[in-house]
């Protein structure tokens, strides 16, 4: 995914909504989510009086980071050159002599394996430069950096947020759910146009397996995406335990773009981490002003009160959420390892399964599907959801765990030789 939102502490880059939580606490988690999703009008920046009480730069030390919101989908010389090499003479406003749409030239000069072969890895959410110089990116940083040759060109484009995608994982004692985005393009008004063939758009999926005709999307703008690419370094710095780091991202993000309430559950969160308890609660709060039914500040604010001993209030908060959320993300996962743990594999593998039904392209959750089918001797069953592991990883070392694995068991499943 590309987008994560930082939640609970105790669940992206599948890019955008993302929790943490601290699980050494409670077994409630604070989430942090990084979003990739916009609006279509620029928002003013948050009344001094609101950002005065919630942004507290005092307590964090400088950052050496420098964070342009201008330079998050700028164009490089290198990236330029390339496109210029790859598609000539078409600039803005110039006509191609190849008949083929152009934006599906762009997408071919991007995407075949014979040119640049992008890869998609949601270990870090990059800028579109870097996405393009590291051949790599989650869907948020591959659909700005699509965006941004797509400006190049001339070619109109639309962010899309999809709903009913999102993702759970955890990242150390973090919980992290994460959204997903896309992008769609449209014709310039110069190129060659076939009668009948006269699509107002190209949607482009960057997610393995993504099926857009099935897709539920919300136009969003770039100020939304600049924000939730903010939104995301300062979550994926709070998991490295970065904290002085991604306090300033979370700040920039949510001061960018105040539409994005995630930026400010992300601060809420970092507040918490860093001992900040006060500070975190009036986050959560301001959120759950504008979004009552939010599930991750609700969560994330019963910790913070608790942490201050107001266990009552939390309570009722805790009585709230289970209305809004009865099985909290992983909640038969964990059930599921301690099945394993007892040796009752077959209970294992019914709660592993209860899990996928609700996150069908978590990782994690096929590669121990596949261990309880191991206890059961489902060695058919085991090959399937190594490869569903493999299929499904969002970075490149754990696609190359998987596939280790995956081999070895095929390995050992080779019929012996006969030596004569």
């Amino acid at each position: 995914m590309g987008t994560i939102q930082a939640i609970h502490s105790v669940r992206p880059s599948r890019s955008v909504r993302g929790v943490l939580r601290h699980a050494a606490v409670l077994p409630a988690l604070l989430a942090v989510v990084l979003v990739m999703a916009g609006c279509a009008t620029a928002p003013p920046a948050p009344p001094a009086v609101e950002s005065a009480g919630l942004v507290h730069d005092e307590l964090f030390a400088p950052s050496r980071d420098v964070i342009d919101p201008a330079q998050v989908m700028a164009m490089t010389p290198q990236m330029r050159e390339f496109l210029k090499r790859k598609i000539p003479n078409a600039g803005v406003g110039t006509l191609v002599s190849d008949l083929r749409d152009m934006r599906h030239l762009l997408l071919d000069s991007l995407y075949s394996r014979h040119e640049l072969q992008l890869e998609y890895d949601a270990g870090t959410t990059r800028t579109a430069a870097e996405a393009f110089e590291a051949k790599a990116g989650n869907c948020l940083s591959l659909a700005m950096m699509t965006a941004t040759f797509a400006r190049e060109l001339g070619l109109p484009f639309t962010f899309r947020q999809i709903y009913d995608e999102e993702q759970w994982s955890r990242v150390g004692d973090l919980q992290v759910v994460s959204g997903h985005v896309n992008i769609a393009l449209g014709r310039r008004r110069t190129d060659f146009r076939v009668i009948g063939n006269d699509e107002p758009s190209l949607v482009v999926d960057f997610l393995p397996g993504a099926q857009i005709s099935r897709q539920r999307a919300m136009p969003i703008d770039e100020r939304m995406i600049v924000a939730m690419y903010m939104n995301n370094r300062a979550a994926e710095l709070m998991a490295e335990a970065q904290l002085d780091r991604a306090y300033w991202w979370a700040r920039a993000a949510w001061l960018h773009d105040p539409r994005l309430l995630t930026a400010l559950n992300t601060l809420g969160v970092i507040y918490r981490r860093h001992g900040d308890t006060a500070q975190a609660e009036r986050a959560f709060r301001y959120v759950l002003t504008r979004e009552p039914a939010n599930t991750q500040s609700l969560s994330n604010l019963a910790q913070a009160l608790r942490f201050q001993g107001r266990f009552a209030e939390a309570q009722t908060l805790e009585t709230q959420l289970a209305l809004l959320q009865p099985y909290p993300p992983f909640k038969f996962f964990d059930l599921g390892i301690a099945a394993m743990k007892a040796g009752e594999y077959a209970t294992a593998r019914d709660l592993f399964a209860k899990e996928i039904d609700r996150s069908a392209y978590y990782h994690e959750f096929h590669f121990w599907m596949a261990l309880a089918n191991v206890g059961l001797g489902k060695w058919d069953v085991v090959r399937t959801e190594l490869a569903k592991a493999e299929e499904y990883s969002v970075t490149a070392p754990q696609r190359q765990l998987y596939a280790a694995k995956l081999e070895s068991l095929k390995a050992k499943m080779q019929p012996a030789r006969v030596v004569r």
